[in-house]
């Protein structure tokens, strides 16, 4: 037989080789452990039958980073649950019943004071602002009030606040209404702010000196003339068509040019009346500081005006005595220098209105025919009090001391005179105190906006 050869031997079977298939598999297993293993190349794991293992990534490619695969899956993982659980309490919230807890119904006191104040925006004329305190009914009107009036004391005169039930601006009663209102919120803001209407009534008077202020050169430091009304209700002055006295109407609906009455003398009520208006507000604008500062500059511009020539603005003739008569002047002063003062602290305008002289020609001791009634024509009452007030708690102390005792004193006496003791006032069955003089005007003012309805029905 031929031994084997690098080729691999014949093919013959020799007798060695005579072995059985269970030997020859043996062998063979015996030399694959023999033989050291290697690691397969691509190619030859490709001939494999077996499925191909793929490595697991350790990154994710995010596109602009790479990010830690175990991150990745942890922050991905933290927003899908934190997104379910915020829907989730989301949706409890939601699906929950609710318990609104409704506000109680408004005190009968802070009914009153909405619909006292609902009576200002009522009477408001010009173009009217666009709030939530507008009457349903009322809307712009008198636009041209005071326009194309060349070289007068005023540009326009829009705006102000209509008097009772007619379309006549009165200037005299208008500023004592915006001095009340003023006082009002100086004394008692926080009760105005827990019934809501402080913005409200801080609007108002905004509204009323924002006229008063078109009404004389408020920017001058003196000044001779100020306008006292806007409209005429005297019959024979003019055509009775034009008369916003005689014609009732609607004033939206008064297209025509409209009479400006002008004080240039003698107007003494008047322009301290207004410097009163003016000098209150500004303690209720004073976080306004620039608006505050106007105001006060005009208050002690009128304050001058009225102590030069010095008068009542109603003298016999003119259509304010038929209206608005002003009885005296010294009380207006009294009441104007007191304002000035408290607005500004300048001890001039206390040295004056602490004058024995002043006080007497206003009738602060008992001779006057109004004595105690306080209103638009009579502001002595309320001087006294507002001096009363500065002495219990400003007390200016000498040589003030002595005129503020005997207001406060004057103060004592008015009170006391208005219980049913001392008989002064006439007094209704349930012991209110009537003024019969103010009684009759509200009832005639009654009368009229009673006309006035039924005119608007028919």
């Amino acid at each position: 037989m031929y031994g084997r050869d690098p080729w691999g031997g014949p093919l013959e079977i020799n007798a060695a080789d005579s072995m059985t298939d269970d030997d020859r598999s043996r062998n063979l297993q015996d030399l694959d452990r023999a033989t050291p293993s290697r690691p397969l190349d691509e190619t030859q794991q490709s001939w494999l039958l077996g499925p191909k293992v793929l490595k697991k990534k350790k990154y994710v490619d995010l596109g602009c980073i790479l990010v830690s695969r175990k991150i990745f899956l942890w922050t991905l993982g933290t927003i899908v649950v934190t997104a379910l659980l915020s829907g989730f309490i989301t949706l409890i919230v939601k699906t929950l019943p609710h318990h609104h807890h409704k506000e109680p119904p408004p005190d009968n006191y802070t009914i009153a004071l909405r619909t006292a104040l609902k009576f200002f925006n009522a009477q408001q004329s010009g173009k009217l602002p666009k709030n939530i305190y507008n009457v349903s009914w009322r809307h712009d009107s008198c636009l041209q009030d005071g326009k194309g009036d060349p070289g007068q004391c005023y540009k326009d005169l829009v705006g102000g606040y209509y008097d009772a039930g007619d379309s006549i601006k009165f200037n005299f009663p208008m500023s004592y209404a915006m001095t009340m209102l003023s006082w009002s919120v100086i004394e008692y803001s926080a009760k105005y702010q827990a019934a809501g209407e402080l913005e409200h009534v801080k609007e108002l008077i905004k509204w009323g000196t924002d006229y008063f202020l078109k009404t004389f050169n408020s920017s001058a430091d003196n000044i001779y003339v100020m306008v006292e009304q806007v409209g005429s209700g005297v019959s024979g002055r003019g055509s009775e068509l034009h008369n916003d006295h005689y014609c009732w109407m609607r004033p939206e609906d008064i297209h025509y040019k409209r009479t400006v009455s002008q004080c240039y003398s003698s107007c003494s009520d008047l322009a301290a009346e207004m410097a009163a208006a003016l000098a209150s507000a500004s303690i209720v604008f004073k976080d306004n500081r620039l608006y505050s500062k106007n105001l006060v500059h005009g208050a002690k511009t009128l304050y001058r005006f009225a102590t030069t020539s010095r008068n009542r603005y109603s003298q016999n003739g003119k259509e304010s005595s038929k209206f608005y008569n002003s009885s005296m002047f010294e009380d207006e002063l009294l009441w104007g220098g007191a304002w000035l003062y408290y607005a500004t602290g300048n001890v001039t305008y206390l040295e004056r209105v602490t004058s024995h002289h002043m006080a007497e020609k206003a009738g602060a001791f008992g001779n006057s025919p109004y004595y105690g009634v306080f209103s638009w024509d009579n502001k002595l009452p309320g001087a006294q009090l507002l001096l009363t007030r500065m002495r219990l708690f400003l007390s200016p102390g000498y040589p003030y001391e002595d005129m503020l005792s005997e207001f406060h004193n004057q103060t004592g006496r008015v009170m006391c005179s208005y219980l049913p003791y001392y008989k002064k006032f006439n007094r209704t069955n349930g012991e209110l105190s009537v003024n019969l003089r103010i009684c009759t005007r509200f009832e005639n003012v009654i009368k009229k906006i009673i006309s006035v309805s039924s005119l608007q029905e028919v």
